[in-house]
């Protein structure tokens, strides 16, 4: 043993100052920095992305229930050192000294929120800020909307149940807010202590009782598994960070999977710059191994030599990338620092540990098969240049260098759906790829004969060197695809976070709104400068029943008698619309639209349609019959069609929509929306004194922080995208370099028979150009079913064809291609016959 690693130590120095070692240790350096440096930036941007989102939780999770939450749990929870806060909530009535509205009435105790802060102002519609205290006792905080609504002032008496409170501040925001525009009732917080004082949550009452949790993830996880068999389903529910649905949450969620999604495809770029490098590294010892075995070196040395070679360059490029990956996203977060929030003082190991795992199983695995050949090679070499390895058969490669992708894909996304995605459409186009080999070496033996120019030279050697350049053009074609599927990912996603909230976006919903408003609250406006969107009538329904089967419905807490049986409906009243026009940003998926004409008579029954996703969870189908109840009436509808609905668009979505006819005894209210620039926000007293009814509900706080999460994103993901750039770039160096020793014997051949050198340079450029080609068109074909898979199945995005894409790949792949051959090349191509002879003894 002590021999094999002095041997080995002494070839390692001698390669080393050689420079024999550069491409391989140049690859495990690149697979370790850019995991690290992508997976480092990803964990950090995603904990402060995950922070933020927190705030519209009011903390890290939440405990909702229907009746009061028991003590202890929440004492258990402060035993582990979990910061506990508390909030009541219910509907009520608020009486001004001459007017009296509905409003959700929030009953918060001192350490309320403990994520995100609350927002006042000192005039209703005024600048906000925030405060880190809660209402003292007597105390009531109004939203801005009631300070017209009661016609009260601050210092003014408001009622609230039995009990009395002074108006003590300007109410402008609470973190848990909410996204949906139907909570329109404004917002009263009061102390928890003065809850009792009201009588509000008595017989009949439909209160929710909320604990809110913060702390380490770990702790939390914990304890919920402790909490988790107490809960009933029934009654209770848990909320996290990762449950968030709002279209921040969303969008949060989709960067992550992002995110994820880069960093797979860095460690397969990795992968394939490790394979190409150890398969040239193994190519150029073949020559040493042979003399080793001249000279009488066991099998065994030779393979503890080499695979003590290859261990201690892995501990190098291991070493030597996490300091480059480190220093990589360290300078970027620095860089970026006032455009997306992220923290240096945030440290997470699990990218240092997927990095050292990423160059261990790329240097071993991926240098096995190379290896093996390397210790097949036989003795007789050494008189004989020609011989080859003993081993042939490249199932051991494909099934180590598969076996290894799979492996570090999965090891890294934990999420195997992804990992199945990439793993099968890399299994697509290394198949169609071979097939295409085939095709090549068909057409290079037709334009390879005849006069040889340089397209027919081109052709000759893409035939002679039929499986290297199947091997090179599926290295090319993976990293174009990938390339291609992180740049289309990119494009689409912030395309439709755009989308979502496009300039002009309305921030105000108006709800409330009577038929006979409807025409006047629209004049005003347009006189006012303001438009307002289309009016949706609304109408308060309780969906009871499928096919005459009851669903269960909610109901207050004295009438709860043990668990409930049967189909689960909506647990609350929904909120019921018609139109014979289907609302932009939904989708038919099912059926057919209701048109614009009523039932026909052969059909007694109304039409419905209903939003798939809700349709899923309640087990509702086409041609199923629905009853819902409004006030004392009975209305009985058949589904015609399910709809997609796109509910990170800010604007009014619905679980039903029926035909008008169906509607025609009922008098709606109506909600619309518009849009009014922040600096003109102060003008919304007056907009709003001629209709005193209307409740008014502000997202614009909401949109502005969506945005700027979105924006944040954005730019994170244009860094992601330029790390997996550079290490394509760098993956297609490193394959035109593994070629080099075979094409300077070819060089010397050829000009050994006179070749002219002009005539040389163009075939070798001819020859990567068509490379490239095939390899850019086959990674369009099957960047396509990538991103179809991706996209339906992960991201839950509508599917598209790329087409200008199918023209883009083939052109960039042979342009790059062809200059990085070139260039690759071109000490070669400059070298004359004798400077290539020598280089060859």
């Amino acid at each position: 043993m002590g021999v094999s690693v002095s041997l080995a130590w002494r070839l390692f120095r001698h390669e080393a100052r050689r420079g024999e070692l550069t491409i391989i240790l140049a690859a495990i350096v690149l697979s370790v920095a850019s995991v690290l440096s992508l997976s480092l930036f990803s964990e950090r941007l995603q904990g402060a992305l995950t922070e933020r989102s927190a705030a519209f939780l009011a903390a890290d999770s939440q405990l909702r229930s229907r009746y009061p939450i028991d003590e202890v749990w929440i004492e258990v929870a402060q035993s582990r050192q979990l910061s506990t806060a508390q909030q009541v909530s219910t509907r009520s009535m608020a009486f001004g000294q001459n007017e009296m509205s509905l409003v959700d009435l929030r009953a918060v105790s001192a350490e309320y929120p403990l994520k995100g802060e609350v927002k006042v102002s000192d005039a209703p519609f005024g600048s906000t800020y925030g405060v880190d205290t809660m209402p003292d006792a007597g105390e009531a905080w109004l939203d801005s909307r009631l300070f017209q609504l009661l016609d009260v002032s601050l210092g003014d008496k408001v009622e609230l149940g039995d009990g009395e409170f002074t108006v003590t501040r300007v109410l402008a925001e609470v973190p848990d807010a909410g996204f949906s525009v139907f909570n329109t009732d404004p917002i009263v917080l009061i102390n928890l202590r003065d809850l009792a004082t009201t009588n509000v949550t008595g017989p009949g009452s439909r209160v929710t009782y909320k604990v809110y949790f913060s702390g380490q993830p770990d702790k939390l996880d914990t304890y919920f598994e402790w909490l988790a068999p107490q809960l009933n389903d029934e009654l209770h529910s848990w909320r996290s960070v990762g449950d968030d649905d709002s279209p921040i949450g969303r969008s949060v969620e989709t960067a992550e999977r992002y995110f994820l999604l880069a960093s797979l495809l860095a460690i397969v770029l990795a992968a394939v710059s490790i394979a190409v490098a150890a398969q040239r590294y193994s190519q150029r010892h073949f020559d040493p191994v042979a003399v080793m075995k001249t000279l009488g070196a066991s099998q065994s040395m030779i393979r503890k030599i080499y695979l003590l070679q290859v261990m201690l360059i892995a501990l190098l490029g291991i070493v030597l990338g996490i300091i480059i990956g480190v220093v990589i996203q360290q300078v970027v977060v620095i860089a970026l620092a006032e455009q997306v929030n992220v923290s240096l003082g945030v440290w997470h190991w699990r990218p240092v540990a997927i990095a050292v795992f990423t160059g261990a199983v790329c240097a071993l695995l991926f240098s096995l098969y190379p290896l093996m050949r390397l210790f097949s090679v036989p003795p007789l070499r050494v008189l004989r240049r020609d011989l080859d390895s003993g081993l042939r058969s490249r199932t051991l490669q494909f099934v180590a260098s598969g076996g290894a992708v799979f492996l570090l894909m999965w090891a890294y996304s934990r999420d195997l759906s992804i990992s199945m995605i990439l793993f099968a459409s890399g299994i697509a186009l290394v198949a169609g790829l071979m097939a295409v080999t085939f095709g090549l070496i068909s057409v290079g033996r037709k334009l390879g004969s005849g006069s040889m120019g340089p397209w027919q030279l081109a052709w000759a050697r893409i035939r002679r060197r039929a499986m290297d350049n199947s091997v090179q053009l599926i290295s090319f074609s993976i990293t174009i695809m990938l390339l291609l599927v992180v740049l289309v990912m990119r494009n689409d996603m912030v395309a439709q976070w755009q989308a979502q909230l496009p300039a002009g976006t309305p921030n105000y919903f108006l709800s409330n709104i009577t038929d006979t408003q409807k025409d006047r609250l629209s004049a005003h406006f347009t006189q006012q400068g303001v438009g307002v969107e289309d009016f949706y009538p609304v109408v308060r329904g309780r969906f009871v029943a499928v096919n005459d089967e009851q669903v269960n419905t909610e109901i207050t807490k004295e009438e709860q008698q043990g668990p409930r049986e049967g189909r689960e409906g909506l647990g609350r009243e929904a909120n019921l619309t018609w139109s014979y026009t289907l609302q932009k940003e939904n989708r038919i998926v099912e059926g057919s639209w209701q048109g614009s004409e009523p039932t026909q008579q052969s059909d007694t029954l109304h039409q419905v349609s209903v939003e798939k996703e809700i349709a899923g969870r309640l087990d509702i189908g086409l041609g199923d019959v629905l009853t819902f109840n409004i006030g004392s009436e009975v209305i009985q509808a058949r589904v015609t069609s399910l709809r997609e609905v796109n509910w990170q668009t800010m604007q009014p979505n619905f679980f039903f929509v029926l035909e008008p006819s169906a509607m025609q005894a009922f008098s709606p209210t109506y909600i619309t929306s518009f849009h009014l620039p922040a600096e003109r926000k102060a003008e919304l007293t007056a907009l709003l004194a001629p209709f005193a009814s209307v409740t008014l509900f502000d997202v614009d706080t909401r949109i502005n922080q969506l945005r700027d999460i979105v924006g944040q994103v954005s730019l994170a993901v244009e860094f992601i995208l330029v790390l997996v750039l550079a290490a394509g770039s760098l993956v297609l160096i490193a394959q035109v370099q593994a070629s080099m020793d075979e094409r300077q014997q070819e060089l010397a051949i050829l000009r050994t028979l006179g070749a002219r050198g002009s005539l040389i340079r163009l075939s070798v450029i001819n020859e990567f150009i068509i490379i490239g080609l095939v390899a850019g068109f086959m990674a369009a074909v099957t960047n396509e079913l990538s991103l179809y898979m991706l996209q339906t199945q992960v991201f839950q995005m509508q599917a598209s064809l790329h087409l200008p894409y199918w023209l883009i790949a083939p052109v960039v792949g042979a342009c790059v291609v062809g200059v990085l051959g070139a260039l690759g090349c071109w000490r070669l191509l400059s070298l004359n016959t004798v400077q290539l002879l020598r280089r060859m003894v």
